[in-house]
């Protein structure tokens, strides 16, 4: 354990390893909490929250807490593993305190709040010491304005006042490395306020990548507060398939406002998916699928596979069609699929391989019988080819499981499940109220 005295700047504990006495993993610090103290007493932190297994956060009290040294938490291995909700007089760290713009009480001067860090005390406790801020605002791409330094929490005031236009820069920079979903894992669970403010924050590609990860609610909410044009270039970044889903779930007036505000070229493989009936071939299907002329080499088609955009279920085939190669393609003729290729000389032609025996999927194939496709023929991705034999776009397993799934799947996995909170309504045992720090 960090002795009396040391120093832990916050930012330094987001997405490290939390492990039990016997050294297994149970999760990652997501934040730290702390309440708030008047009269200019530092904030008195009361634990972490730690994301485990599922994507559940649950509070971890600091006095459950024996080490925080060589970049891991070491727990007594007693853990409440009920789902974290932050009571109103708790404050998350890096969710609300990073980015901030408060007052250098001694020149009256602004300062933007970079990191803060919590520091152990006589009696083992933990609170917030020291404040890292830079003079001045913070933009939005985080380019150094003026000075920084280190101060005492007691020379800064202004934490508990309202801030209407927070940055995120700090924020975001703290959560660089985090996959889309857990990013979105992470907005999610901000105030709607900082919520907007992220979104803000985040370029057109990272933000369709998130909210490609996010439950409807969320996405309706985050794609109502950007700017019009704005909205249209994110939607723009996202795979079709999802953005049609996202502008469905819009009222008509609003999602045509944004189609008339897409790249016309962007625009229209969106408008064909919003054509066709939701739990259809046609309504799942991606228009993005990889595909080739007949005359084109084994090795062009492993170089398109191996580009990192293609999600690993598209990646798995390739379509040979006649051209246009963009959906609706011109005559479909079969699909190859990724083994083959690994099996022949890099100078075949994709055309003599092709796997035409399965019929395509009509686009108004049901859900039903499209699981059954794939499940029977051990695919991940069925070609939709519509009267013409032109392929129109692919279904894919992971489109698929989004609507076997109960509607809410997102939300429940980002919650851990449908259980209570965290045990801190008053229901407790004494036993409970122990093990959650005497909340």
């Amino acid at each position: 354990m960090a002795g009396p005295g040391n120093r832990v700047f916050i930012s330094h504990l987001s997405g490290i390893a939390v492990f039990d006495p016997n050294g297994d993993q149970v999760g990652r610090v997501r934040d730290v909490v702390v309440t708030l103290r008047v009269g200019g007493r530092p904030p008195r932190v009361l634990g972490l929250v730690v994301e485990v297994v599922g994507r559940r956060r649950i509070f971890l009290p600091m006095t459950r807490v024996t080490s925080l040294e060589s970049g891991q938490v070491i727990t007594t291995g007693v853990i409440n593993m009920r789902r974290f909700e932050q009571r109103p007089a708790e404050t998350l760290v890096l969710a609300e305190l990073l980015d901030r713009t408060v007052t250098w009480a001694k020149t009256g001067q602004d300062v933007t709040v970079l990191d803060v860090a919590m520091t152990q005390t006589r009696l083992r406790e933990w609170e917030i010491g020291k404040v890292f801020v830079q003079v001045g605002r913070v933009g939005r791409l985080r380019k150094a304005r003026g000075e920084t330094l280190t101060l005492d929490w007691q020379d800064v005031t202004g934490f508990t006042l309202p801030e209407e236009n927070q940055g995120a820069a700090n924020l975001l920079a703290t959560f660089d490395q985090l996959r889309a979903a857990d990013l979105a894992s992470v907005m999610h669970h901000l105030s709607a306020k900082r919520r907007a403010e992220v979104a803000a924050a985040l370029d057109d590609e990272r933000l369709a990548d998130v909210l490609e990860e996010l439950p409807e609610d969320d996405q309706v909410e985050i794609i109502g507060k950007l700017k019009d044009e704005r909205a249209a270039d994110v939607l723009e970044a996202m795979d079709p398939d999802d953005a049609a889903d996202l502008l469905s779930e819009l009222p008509d007036d609003e999602a045509e406002r944004l189609l008339q505000l897409m790249e016309p070229d962007e625009a229209e493989p969106v408008r064909r998916l919003l054509t066709y009936e939701e739990n259809t071939a046609g309504g799942l299907m991606t228009t993005e699928p990889i595909v080739l002329e007949p005359d084109a080499s084994v090795a062009e088609a492993l170089a398109r596979v191996r580009v990192s955009d293609h999600k690993p279920a598209l990646a798995a085939q390739v379509f040979v069609c006649r051209p246009p190669n963009e959906t609706p393609t011109g005559k479909y003729l079969g699909t190859v699929h990724f083994q083959r290729l690994l099996r022949e000389p890099p100078y075949t032609l994709v055309g003599s391989l092709v796997d035409d025996d399965l019929d395509p999927l009509p686009p108004d194939t049901p859900l039903s019988l499209i699981t059954s496709y794939l499940a029977t023929y051990n695919m991940v991705a069925a070609p939709v080819v519509d009267d013409a034999d032109h392929l129109v776009g692919a279904v894919t397993v992971d489109d698929v499981l989004d609507h076997l799934l109960p509607e809410d799947w997102r939300e429940a996995a980002l919650h851990g499940g449908h259980d209570g909170a965290d045990g801190r309504d008053g229901t407790d045992s004494p036993d409970e109220r122990e093990v959650t720090g005497g909340r």
